[in-house]
C-alpha cells in the first residue's frame, strides 16, 4: 500500500492498527524504500499488510475510505497485491465497490495467499 506522504502513511498505519476488525485479521507494518542517489537513509514509503483467514476486503477498503475522509487533503491510495495495483482516488460508492470486487477476485484467484 502506498500513500503520497510519509506522514499520511504513519497516520494510516495507526488507523488500521486501531480498527478492531483490521486488528483481528491483519498485521500492519511499514517497509522503507531504498534511498535514491543523493538521498540519505531510508524513507517510510510502503505500508505492508499480512492478512489472515478472517480478512475481509470490504472491511479493509471501508477502513481506508474512513481514514481518507479524516485527512485535510484526501490522498490517492495505491493498493498493490502481487502484480495488480488498485487505486482509490475519490472514494465514491462505485469506486469502493470496484476495488472490493477486484481484491476479492484477486484473492479467490490465488487461494488467498
Amino acid at each position: 500500500m502506498r500513500v503520497e506522504t510519509g506522514e499520511g502513511l504513519r497516520s494510516l498505519q495507526g488507523w488500521l492498527r486501531s480498527d478492531p476488525v483490521m486488528r483481528g485479521s491483519a498485521t500492519v507494518g511499514v517497509r522503507g524504500s531504498v534511498p535514491r542517489p543523493g538521498e540519505m537513509g531510508t524513507a517510510i514509503d510502503v505500508l505492508q499488510l499480512v492478512t489472515g483467514n478472517g480478512w475481509s476486503a470490504a472491511s479493509f477498503v471501508l477502513a481506508l475510505v474512513a481514514w481518507r475522509r479524516t485527512r485535510p487533503q484526501r490522498p490517492r491510495l495505491e493498493i498493490r497485491r502481487g502484480d495488480t495495483v488498485f487505486v482509490l482516488t475519490g472514494g465514491s460508492d462505485e469506486e469502493v465497490e470496484r476495488v472490493i470486487r477486484a481484491l476479492d477476485a484477486d484473492r479467490d484467484g490465488d487461494g488467498g495467499q
